[in-house]
């Protein structure tokens, strides 16, 4: 497979001969489809929905049990002092139900009734560990494999890489209902790649689709004057480009503008689930989280390449109080809609080449948070980036499976360490890419999406 380091130079030289942007995303679809056909493993993956369980899922209390936490609840736990953002106190043993499910007998709690019933499609990864419990420098680490500086966001690499199948629609969006998560765009930015292949933004909350993209539509000229606009836009900024061939900037403006035209013809029909039959609407559920799992599928199902569904805005699973009451409330909110996913996939023949990946920035601590004056337990669990879990089903994983430990209290992965450079080794590799050969020639040197770290987790592949 070429190395992708010369595809910037390639873009602009072709862009200055077309004169227009148009050329430029021409020219890289053309490449992404190029690659895609020769990539450096025979990938079954396509594409790559991550829903994102932004604040923090608590591993034991959904995917990790911990027989002994219960036992020794109320008492102080025997650990070294592992640095977590809050003062903690005596160990929290779980409120929820534990049942083992499926043939594969993989436990899980009763926060995901729905859910649990896939287990058999899934791989449950217990020994994630991130680097510090802070809210941004996770998400930052998570999204873009570095928590300080800025580098490109996991579905800009793709897109970037591998292109998107659909000319009309972004190939890297990003849904969140009522607002924006922690750290904003950073979340899904290109950096140092190209600005066309930064993430969408889609405020899912709102329940028209013609407003669920703002100035989709321009109700003042009729598509025939538009068109007619457009085409003078066009041979206007191409006479503007044409003076500034170098201006990286200016082009992904251009290319900006003109996916935003081409959107037009298909943005709203893929974010219309009144389009589903009822009973696909129905197996989803209500509520915007189990709805943009819908539209999720609508666009893998388009050629959309990364699609992101936020929980919400801020950190909706930031659970430091009460943890039993907030993470009932936020799991009540996408449990049906996950489930729906694996199936609707699976029944369309879409799962082998969708995968699914669905995670938080990291964990939570197994022993109570105090209040923020030292004293009086918050029924709540602070950040803990030590060991945490996630999963992931379709796309080649090997599902039914269940990766590495945490410690006998869950606080520590401890037995077969899984990092987040690990994990984006492992994505990249079920989409049939190599990280370490997979760069971007940047201020005269090679960048990838896992820096110069990163093991492939074969455990989890079938």
């Amino acid at each position: 497979m070429q190395d992708f380091s010369d595809n910037p130079c390639s873009r602009r030289r072709f862009l200055r001969r077309s004169g227009m942007g148009m050329g430029s995303l021409a020219f890289a679809q053309m490449m992404g489809k190029e690659a895609a056909g020769g990539m450096h493993y025979p990938g079954k993956a396509k594409s790559v929905i991550h829903v994102f369980l932004n604040g923090g899922m608590s591993q034991v209390d959904t995917f990790d049990p911990k027989p002994e936490l219960t036992r020794r609840g109320g008492e102080m736990l025997p650990f070294d002092n592992l640095q977590t953002e809050r003062k903690t106190g005596v160990a929290l043993p779980s409120p929820f139900e534990f049942k083992q499910h499926g043939e594969s007998g993989i436990p899980v709690s009763d926060l995901f009734p729905h859910l649990s019933k896939c287990v058999d499609k899934m791989a449950v990864i217990r020994s994630m560990h991130a680097e510090l419990p802070s809210h941004e420098l996770s998400l930052m680490l998570m999204n873009s494999g570095d928590q300080r500086l800025v580098r490109p966001s996991l579905g800009s690499w793709l897109n970037w890489g591998m292109g998107s199948e659909n000319n009309n629609l972004p190939g890297f969006v990003s849904l969140c209902p009522g607002g924006l998560p922690v750290g904003g765009t950073n979340n899904w930015r290109s950096a140092f790649l190209p600005g066309v292949y930064q993430g969408t933004l889609v405020d899912t909350s709102k329940e028209d689709p013609k407003n669920l993209i703002a100035h989709i539509r321009n109700n003042q000229l009729s598509d025939d004057e538009q068109k007619r606009q457009f085409d003078l836009l066009r041979q206007l900024n191409a006479r503007h480009l044409d003076a500034r061939p170098d201006e990286a900037a200016l082009e992904a403006r251009i290319q900006s503008f003109e996916l935003a035209y081409r959107m037009q013809t298909e943005a709203t029909d893929a974010f219309d689930i009144s389009q589903e039959p009822k009973s696909i609407q129905e197996m989803y559920g209500e509520g915007p989280q189990n709805k943009q799992l819908l539209m999720a599928r609508r666009l893998v199902e388009r050629g959309v390449r990364f699609v992101q569904t936020w929980h919400g805005a801020s950190q909706p699973w930031d659970s430091h109080n009460n943890i039993k009451a907030s993470h009932r409330k936020v799991a009540n909110e996408c449990d049906q809609g996950l489930a729906a996913l694996i199936t609707d996939l699976e029944q369309r023949g879409l799962l082998d080449e969708t995968l699914i990946v669905c995670s938080g920035e990291f964990g939570r601590t197994p022993t109570v948070e105090l209040g923020t004056q030292g004293g009086g337990a918050t029924l709540g669990r602070d950040h803990n980036h030590w060991g945490f879990s996630l999963w992931m089903a379709g796309g080649g994983i090997k599902g039914g499976t269940v990766y590495g430990a945490t410690d006998e209290f869950g606080f520590k992965a401890v037995e077969n360490p899984v990092s987040v450079h690990d994990l984006h080794a492992t994505i990249l590799k079920l989409l049939g890419i190599n990280h370490k050969q997979f760069t971007y020639r940047y201020a005269g040197r090679d960048f990838r999406l896992t820096d110069v770290h990163g093991h492939v987790v074969n455990e989890v592949i079938a």
